[in-house]
């Protein structure tokens, strides 16, 4: 048993558009567009978003209109731009921290091609400039580690006896906090020594409840 090729009909776009002009002749006219669309053997639908185009700019706006195809891909040469432009880190493309977030790459992609991706799938694009996903370790990059033994010897104990007769709720939820906040995923390049390089933190956003904004 041979399976059959489905071949798709090519659309012949002139002669839509000779029906786009006809229908905005009998528009002009005063032809109900129930009258259009059956005249013209079109859908009904079809024929109000022609008449919306046609009210809005005239004849002339159902020329070229409608011409159908796929959306617009990323070049190559745009993905080095991209790849690029990520490499400065998120403060040089006028975020005002160093944490890539996938809506934030999106907002460079659309920058500099035009072309407007949804963040889960930026998340595709990604491997295709070489960056992944890293693991970070528990101590912050820039950690300052006298300021955090300060910070211990004196807040600490300020925060804990102010806390004695209150309830603890609040240190749990804390806790809980910081530990999605190390379960948080990092967006680096691919290199060699790899984990000697500066890594931009990815947030969570892929299920699109945070914006990472």
């Amino acid at each position: 048993m041979t399976k059959r090729k489905k071949f798709r009909q090519r659309r012949d776009f002139k002669k839509l558009e000779e029906r786009r002009m006809k229908a905005g002749k009998m528009f002009s006219v005063g032809t109900r567009q129930s009258d259009v669309a059956r005249k013209l053997n079109v859908s009904t639908p079809s024929v109000a978003r022609w008449h919306a185009a046609w009210k809005k700019g005239g004849t002339n706006s159902l020329k070229g209109a409608g011409r159908a195809g796929r959306k617009p891909r990323i070049t190559k040469k745009q993905l080095l731009q991209v790849d690029k432009a990520l490499r400065k880190g998120p403060k040089a493309n006028g975020f005002y921290t160093d944490l890539w977030t996938l809506p934030r790459i999106s907002k460079v992609i659309e920058k500099i091609s035009g072309i407007k991706y949804h963040p889960g799938h930026v998340w595709k694009i990604l491997p295709l400039l070489g960056w992944s996903r890293q693991k970070p370790t528990r101590q912050a990059v820039e950690r300052d580690d006298k300021a955090v033994r300060r910070w211990i010897k004196k807040d600490w104990e300020r925060i804990k006896k102010s806390q004695q007769n209150k309830s603890m709720d609040i240190f749990f939820r804390r806790n809980r906090d910081i530990a999605n906040t190390l379960r948080a995923v990092y967006v680096g390049a691919n290199r060699t020594n790899s984990c000697f390089e500066t890594y931009f933190k990815m947030e969570k956003t892929i299920d699109m409840r945070s914006s990472g904004l």
